[in-house]
């Protein structure tokens, strides 16, 4: 079938508005967020869950690369074309429009069904006292629910580990080319595909179809897996054998419909306690106590070295003031924003490239110095700073053996006032985009970017980076942020100009590997991270022809994998 007869066929099922062929309009869903583009024939924006079905029928029949995409908030590239060298055409078939979410024994489980967002759960769960498995990060940011748990994306929450469920509603292309729809969600909704999805999609079942199954809905052993400090493996990566479950893990091998996720106890009270110190085995040791001693597990604890504390002060200044007076609500908003302005001034040859960076830095130097005061002495005190929140009993554990530790041990730390908090969360957040604002704003300057998402083992002592001094001296700024009480670091290089970064990263992650490290760690392989043996027989198992998403993971991009 000629490429003009498919679209035809695959505007009947949208209608004309929601099926995309122009090249400017296709721009939005084919490039990645931060990484990657490609070419697609049409970006596809379905109302409902039968038209997903009924658009991967024309696909599969026309033997056309089918590429699920929901917010496209991925940090690898992954729910985007990378490069025009597939051998089929590309149908991006993006999610948004369908948000429903469905409560299940009043919220402590829900139904999330195929473009639904963390931030859409948070309210839907705030009134009933209850909290998503992911909170901050990928709420604000717009994330779809279904991205995480296909990338079994982890994050800061330390009580709830990777995202993760061993339910879900999908479809995938068996061996013979044949378009199949898998029912794991434990509900019974039908027999056939379109009897199954329109079901789900106005929630005509009962709550007697709702089977009380053994098949978990969240990571439930995280804990136990965190608390054993002793051992030489890494408490959470990517391809973790143990995580990957049919659409947890899938990276879009699969068409996911649905994934029913358990809720969590919004805790009644919540204290951020601000560490600092000189010393990176003093929060060596510090993990290693409050891991394997404490009663109550903190709810977060994130790192952040005083480099990258600086480059955030300086580079995401503007993104912190807009979340700090707009809200978090207001981030989807700025970053599509963002995304019109740069395709604009990518259209126009006057404009300079990535205009809305250079912008936005401008206005943020309008602003005095957002940070608290206590923050910035501790920033001019300490090179090591540590943000940990406790909540209900665990706050009056970890007020008294901080003080008690701090009397022995080289550094400090301050209880915070609730909009201290907030604020000290919120710098350590927008840390993440100091990294490619600086890249921006000094392309001409600089050889390249690497981001690396690393995972070290749970007994590593030396958690903070050393580099042999050949692979140092490559780099002009190193930022480092992350998870340290499950030792997961996001480490973010600048290379100096005149560097092959291509055999710099290969140096590195073979200084990784030496070290016992797992990567990717959080935000998956996309088309950034090379796919471990494992991962690759996952996605082999799932998708057999390779019509989903080929070359995740620097894959074969070709039918049945050639």
């Amino acid at each position: 079938m000629t490429h003009k007869k498919i679209i035809q066929d695959l505007r009947q099922i949208t209608g004309n508005k929601n099926l995309l062929t122009k090249q400017w309009n296709k721009q939005t869903y084919s490039k990645g967020w931060r990484y990657g583009s490609g070419e697609a024939l049409a970006v596809a924006s379905p109302g409902s869950l039968l038209e997903i079905w009924k658009l991967l029928e024309v696909c599969v029949l026309n033997d056309v690369i089918v590429l699920m995409q929901a917010a496209n908030t991925g940090l690898t590239g992954g729910s985007t074309p990378y490069g025009n060298d597939y051998d089929r055409p590309i149908v991006i078939i993006n999610t948004m429009r369908i948000k429903d979410i469905h409560l299940i024994d009043h919220g402590k489980q829900i139904i999330a069904l195929a473009g639904s967002t963390l931030f859409d759960l948070e309210k839907k769960l705030l009134p009933l006292g209850r909290e998503p498995h992911s909170v901050i990060g990928s709420t604000s940011i717009g994330a779809s629910i279904i991205g995480g748990i296909c990338n079994n994306s982890g994050g800061s929450l330390i009580q709830r580990g990777p995202a993760y469920t061993e339910m879900a509603l999908y479809a995938k292309v068996n061996e013979n080319g044949r378009l199949e729809l898998i029912n794991d969600l434990g509900i019974h909704l039908g027999k056939t595909p379109e009897e199954i999805l329109e079901n789900l999609q106005l929630k005509n079942y009962k709550t007697s179809d709702v089977i009380n199954t053994k098949k978990r809905a969240s990571d439930d052993g995280y804990i136990d897996i965190l608390r054993n400090i002793n051992s030489n493996t890494p408490s959470r990566f990517n391809s973790d054998p143990r995580l990957l479950y049919g659409a947890s893990g899938s990276a879009g091998k699969i068409a996911v419909f649905a994934v029913r996720l358990d809720s969590y106890e919004k805790p009644k009270k919540n204290k951020i306690f601000y560490l600092g110190s000189n010393d990176a085995d003093v929060f060596w040791q510090i993990r290693r106590d409050i891991l394997s001693s404490f009663k109550s597990l903190p709810t977060s604890g994130d790192y952040l070295h005083r480099d990258c504390y600086d480059a955030a002060k300086k580079y995401s200044k503007d993104t912190f003031i807009v979340l700090d007076k707009l809200g978090t609500n207001f981030l989807p908003t700025l970053f599509e924003f963002k995304r019109s302005v740069d395709l604009l001034s990518n259209k126009i040859p006057i404009l300079p490239s990535n205009l809305s960076d250079k912008i936005m830095q401008f206005l943020g130097k309008l602003f005095p110095n957002h940070l608290p005061k206590k923050m910035e002495k501790f920033r001019n005190l300490y090179e090591h700073h540590w943000i940990v929140e406790m909540s209900d009993a665990g706050i009056e554990e970890a007020r008294t053996y901080f003080n008690d530790f701090f009397n022995e041990n080289e550094g400090g730390f301050f209880e915070c006032s609730e909009k201290q908090g907030n604020k000290a969360i919120l710098h350590r957040f927008t840390a993440a985009s100091a990294f490619g604002r600086y890249a921006v704003l000094n392309a001409s300057k600089i050889g390249g970017t690497m981001s690396m998402d690393i995972a070290f083992p749970r007994n590593e002592k030396k958690w903070f980076e050393t580099l042999p001094k050949e692979i140092d001296d490559m780099f002009e700024m190193k930022l480092y942020y992350g998870h340290l009480f499950c030792h997961v670091l996001h480490q973010n290089y600048i290379v100096k100009k005149g560097v092959n970064t291509k055999h710099l990263k290969e140096q590195l992650l073979k200084y990784y590997d030496s070290r016992g490290a797992e990567y990717p760690a959080e935000h998956n392989v996309g088309h950034e991270y090379k796919a471990k043996s494992i991962l690759l027989d996952f996605y082999k198992a799932l998708d057999p022809t390779n019509s989903f998403n080929p070359g995740i993971g620097q894959s074969s991009k070709l039918k049945h994998w050639k």
